[in-house]
């Protein structure tokens, strides 16, 4: 899953733009901007209220930051 894939997802999950944003405490065009601008990944600072509410991992979220840990 791309970090793309897990925020569409996580839209999916929370209801819609709204209701993520709901969740991030921004507004629906914040949501839409990361949706649609750039590389397409949430903000650093709502992945873990994201994941919270929505049960998609930080790792899918946004594997840049909070890369699969691999065991030894």
């Amino acid at each position: 899953m791309t970090p793309r894939d897990a925020l569409i997802a996580a839209i999916e999950k929370a209801g819609g733009q709204t209701g993520l944003a709901r969740v991030c405490g921004c507004t629906q065009g914040a949501v839409w901007q990361m949706l649609n601008k750039g590389e397409a990944q949430l903000s650093h600072q709502f992945v873990l209220k994201v994941e919270a509410a929505t049960g998609i991992s930080r790792q899918d979220l946004r594997p840049d930051i909070y890369p699969l840990e691999v065991a030894a």
